[in-house]
């Protein structure tokens, strides 16, 4: 996928907030360590440093959600950093994202930490973030 791809699908994905824009995709994925798994569907940027890896971002396009897309993606990011030599992986997730916060929870995530105002959505009140995290060593 192209980084015109990735902020296509991240753009629908994320309308009630500011998207990342086609150079702010190019610009993550020209550093080491940064990943994509999935399609224009549905795609997660991850990016390993050592033994952690984080997921910059889960996006699904709108038309497509509901069809297991996200946990299949989720998988295979986490596949993916495991090949990398991650032994836990992170993320930050809206705390009223409940559709994500399910998802990230039945996949064996447990919730160490919140950012307040993490999120800045385009009309509306800052939104903390949980901060999430999976160890990858038995799984």
């Amino acid at each position: 996928m192209t980084p015109a791809d990735l902020a296509k699908t991240h753009a629908a994905a994320f309308s009630a907030t500011r998207a990342w824009s086609e150079t702010e995709f190019a610009d993550l994925l020209a550093h080491a360590g940064t990943y994509v798994a999935g399609d224009a569907d549905c795609f997660i940027l991850l990016r390993t440093v050592l033994d952690e890896a984080e997921v910059l971002t889960l996006a699904t396009d709108p038309q497509m959600r509901r069809r297991g897309l996200a946990r299949r993606v989720l998988k295979a990011s986490e596949d993916l950093a495991k090949e990398k030599g991650a032994l836990t992986i992170f993320l930050e997730v809206a705390e009223d994202n409940d559709a994500a916060i399910g998802l990230y929870t039945s996949s064996g995530y447990a919730q160490i930490g919140r950012r307040p105002g993490y999120y800045l959505p385009k009309d509306g009140a800052p939104i903390a973030a949980l901060v999430m995290r999976k160890s990858l060593a038995t799984t």
